[in-house]
């Protein structure tokens, strides 16, 4: 895994021409050496026995969907010869057919059939039933209705999330090419998308000059975005394509760079990248089937896209659609603390474990939002909490739309769960503060109670939903952070306050007790700043069924401090946010969002070579 001095690449990688061909000196192959040890010890890489259990799963889901197939194809009436021919094939995607999955991780797999086996009826109920009946399938939940429909479960423990496409042939054969294009004929959006996954991966590889440094820089990559808590694709902030895309891009800037100076340049690049500008590792290919690919001159949708990362494969798409205005901010931020350390790296007055120091969230702000959801059993939470979890970033999006993008939202990438409630429960939280120099009025307070009324509505419209399915919002300041969230309770000793909003379930109560800033996230430069624990998330369902005297809504905070500048919440709840929170001016988009041309990006890009200081590189 040691870097070593690479050759000069053959061929130019990107739209564009590298910032530099420069290679490693003594120092950062030596840096190098350290951050693979460091990436080691943190148990990024799994075990040659869990490989190899990972195989062998995948071998036998493969036989699985081969005799579903078969057993559909002899139901049907067709000749014995075509039943003896029917074939489906699993092809892998995601983080696993990019080579830097780790320990635990999931399997993003994709099975394609033959035309005449569909995903609504084939899929989501033969195949379903198919798999209710294996002993080594748990946890098996159908999402017909996702953006991607998939079918999550366990096989042997191990986690599998599996897609459908039906193509437009009668056999599929072992060896089916993928990646041509061909095997989007005739086929739906929904088929497009499952297919896209797999395909980018493909092209993601060939369009890097070295896969190794690649690979060894996007585990670091993702463990350090983890660990900032800005990994989560439906969150708003970048999931595993998005960081790979981001990675790619900065292999191609810097062809025969190892591991430590790709990683340093990563946090240069993107620290100094002027979004709207699109990331691409290649030119937008033109329509060819009559799909929609992404184009801000002919699509007026993506003009408004603010951190647009463009997939390499047809149809390309924003992978990054989901992103804010407000996780932008967040994101940019954390780049800046990146550079910041890996400049101390260079200058040998940091090591790398500083570089990955968890974010403190909870005491990055002083106001936060509490999502409080509990449903009647641990399978129903399971489906309510996938459900609400891809509605938050619609929470973000509505405070941001009816404040002017003058409150700013900060949705954590983690859901909480309190052990000693009697109730299937969890909690997600969401960091408040007032936009960067906004002028403050006495008194001013933002009314968020219609936006948190619309978000609840649109969350209740939930198709799937069942009694006991609840959720409750609630503003908590920083000393009300309710202790769950801290490992071993962790919190900084001070007296208890009377909390400002009633029991819900159970939950209600958030002690008012001062508690340590979450590792994960923006530096601030307040000189009393206190070291702290990051929390982690408690996964341990419960088991109780759910109490029925929930009770709606918390009391409105009737009064603010001088220094406070008041947000009013819905009947769940009220929330403020102090003036002394930091934020970013608000993203502008110009006609540089659709020039798309390999000149016009070579201009930007040498602009960018002078920006960086090249000659320091």
């Amino acid at each position: 895994m040691v870097g070593s001095e690479a050759l000069p690449s053959p061929r130019q990688h990107g739209v564009t021409k590298p910032l530099s061909l420069a290679g490693p000196s003594e120092a950062d192959l030596l840096r190098t050496k350290k951050l693979n040890k460091f990436l080691v010890d943190s148990g990024l890489y799994e075990s040659q026995e869990e490989t190899a259990k990972r195989e062998k799963v995948l071998g036998q889901i493969k036989q699985i969907v081969v005799e579903w197939v078969k057993e559909l194809t002899r139901l049907r009436g067709y000749s014995d010869q075509m039943v003896e021919d029917a074939n489906a094939v699993v092809f892998t995607f995601g983080s696993y057919r990019l080579g830097v999955h780790g320990p635990g991780a999931d399997i993003d797999t994709l099975c394609v059939g033959p035309s005449y086996v569909n995903r609504d009826e084939d899929f989501f109920f033969g195949l379903h039933e198919m798999l209710t009946k294996k002993e080594e399938v748990t946890e098996l939940q159908p999402v017909p209705s996702a953006h991607v429909p998939v079918m999550k479960f366990k096989f042997e423990g191990i986690s599998i999330d599996l897609l459908y496409a039906s193509i437009s042939r009668s056999v599929v054969p072992d060896d089916l090419d993928i990646s041509d294009v061909s095997v989007l004929y005739n086929v739906d959006e929904p088929t497009v998308r499952s297919l896209n996954g797999c395909r980018v991966a493909d092209q993601i590889l060939k369009h890097v000059p070295n896969v190794e440094h690649f690979r060894t820089t996007l585990r670091c990559l993702k463990f350090w975005a983890k660990r900032r808590g800005v990994y989560s694709n439906v969150t708003g902030f970048l999931g595993g394509v998005n960081w790979a895309i981001l990675v790619a891009r900065v292999c191609q800037f810097y062809p025969n760079a190892v591991p430590s100076m790709l990683v340093s340049r990563f946090f240069r690049v993107y620290t100094q990248w002027r979004w709207p500008n699109p990331v691409m590792l290649c030119a937008i290919q033109e329509d060819e089937l009559g799909c929609t690919v992404w184009d801000p001159r002919k699509n007026p949708k993506d003009k408004t896209h603010h951190m647009p990362i463009i997939t390499p494969a047809y149809p390309c798409m924003n992978s990054s659609y989901n992103v804010s205005i407000s996780t932008l901010r967040v994101m940019t931020e954390q780049f800046q603390f990146g550079n910041r350390i890996c400049e101390e790296i260079e200058l040998n007055k940091a090591q790398w474990p500083v570089l990955f120091e968890p974010y403190m969230f909870f005491e990055s702000y002083k106001n936060y939002l509490q999502v409080d959801i509990v449903a009647a059993d641990p399978d129903d939470l399971r489906a309510w909490k996938g459900w609400v979890e891809s509605r938050l970033r619609q929470l973000t999006l509505m405070i941001e739309r009816d404040t002017q993008g003058k409150l700013q939202c900060h949705p954590y990438p983690h859901d909480y769960i309190d052990p000693s409630k009697q109730c299937s429960h969890n909690a997600f939280f969401m960091g408040l503060q007032r936009k960067q120099g906004e002028l403050v009025q006495e008194n001013q307070q933002f009314d968020i109670r219609g936006t948190v009324d619309e978000f609840r509505h649109s969350v209740n419209m939930y198709m799937f939903w069942k009694p006991g399915m609840e959720i409750y919002v609630s503003h908590v300041r920083r000393k009300q952070i309710p202790l769950y969230v801290f490992p071993d309770g962790y919190k900084r000793p001070r007296l208890p306050r009377a909390a400002s909003h009633q029991p819900v379930c159970g939950l209600g109560s958030a002690e008012k007790t001062s508690v340590k800033r979450k590792g994960e996230g923006v530096e601030r430069d307040s000189p009393q700043r206190r070291q702290s624990i990051s929390p982690s998330p408690i996964s341990s369902p419960f088991m109780s069924p759910l109490s029925h005297s929930l009770v709606n809504g918390l009391e409105p905070v009737s009064s603010f401090k001088n220094e406070e500048v008041g947000v009013i919440g819905c009947s769940s709840g009220s929330s403020i946010v102090t003036n002394e929170d930091v934020g970013l001016e608000k993203t502008s988009f110009g006609s540089n969002c659709q020039e798309l041309s390999e000149e016009d990006s070579q201009s930007a890009v040498d602009k960018l070579s002078r920006c960086l200081k090249l000659s320091q590189c």
